[in-house]
């Protein structure tokens, strides 16, 4: 499941998908025991969305402990339900533990989500409808990467700029949190593989251990994710 890239490299790109590799989109609800959102980093709503746009007044805290340091994460169940109980059961669950950061593309996103090892290899077939779309992807925010509609299951980016463009209905990326501490962490993970798609999501899925133990370049590591 990669992202795509840059305007330029559109066309270059259509046929690159998330998770399969073959075919990205087009351009790089519970109450997730959720807390009053008092003083939280407010979500954008998107131009012409901003009466559709649902009050932000629950948020859950994840922490990203990595191998570069701490990132802290805030997730809005009312901006994107299903994706925000998908995310915090990830993490309940210790999907993201002693993963990589598998695709860095500098301007554009940092992408994490694969863990080969059973039995939580299988999240990658509990796939989840998409959300309504109503909040800008700025920098810092979070999304699900997706193959097509519907696909959602395990990876997600950071956006390392504005990128509201993969808003559009044809896209339909939804953001469901924001880093409110660490995007100074998130600004150095490590780039490896190749340039635009970042480490092979074959070789992760099927045997992760191994090819990251083969590279030379290593990847930034999430060590451990929590809910706090």
């Amino acid at each position: 499941m990669l992202l795509f890239q840059t305007k330029a490299q559109t066309k270059a790109t259509i046929k690159h998908c998330f998770l399969s590799l073959a075919a990205l989109a087009a351009l790089a609800a519970g109450d997730c025991g959720a807390q009053p959102a008092a003083g939280a980093i407010a979500l954008k709503p998107l131009p012409g969305k901003e009466k559709d746009a649902p009050k932000l007044t629950k948020k859950s805290t994840v922490r990203f402990q990595t191998s570069g340091g701490d990132v802290v994460i805030e997730v809005y169940p009312e901006a994107a339900p299903n994706a925000a109980k998908q995310f915090v059961d990830l993490v309940q669950a210790k999907f993201y533990d002693d993963t990589p950061v598998s695709r860095v593309v500098p301007g554009f996103v940092a992408q994490f989500g694969v863990n080969w090892r059973e039995p939580l290899k299988s999240w990658k077939e509990r796939t989840f409808k998409d959300d309504p779309t109503y909040f800008a992807l700025e920098r810092g925010t979070l999304a699900f990467a997706k193959a097509g509609p519907n696909t959602n299951s395990t990876q997600v980016f950071i956006n390392y700029a504005e990128n509201s463009r993969l808003a559009d209905p044809q896209y339909n990326f939804t953001v469901f949190g924001k880093i409110v501490s660490g995007m100074d962490v998130v600004d150095k993970f490590a780039q490896v593989g190749d340039p635009s798609g970042g480490l092979d999501q074959n070789r992760l899925w099927n045997d992760g251990g191994a090819y990251l133990a083969s590279l030379t370049a290593k990847p930034t590591m999430i060590v451990r994710a929590t809910v706090e």
